[in-house]
């Protein structure tokens, strides 16, 4: 299972890269977007949840 996480993570970490380089609007970057949120998508519905981010506690 740690598989489907690291697919999304390593999907998730190329659509930032495309993102900063080309912007939100090239073909590339929507695609791996599209890519990284099937990805996320998978990952969680084989039981493990993908959060964007890291929640934080209040302290």
């Amino acid at each position: 299972m740690p598989h489907h996480i690291r697919v999304a993570r390593t999907a998730q970490h190329l659509a930032v890269r495309a993102l900063t380089a080309h912007g939100l609007a090239h073909p590339l970057t929507l695609a791996l977007l599209a890519a990284a949120s099937t990805a996320a998508a998978r990952a969680w519905d084989r039981g493990h949840p993908y959060p964007a981010q890291k929640a934080r506690r209040a302290r």
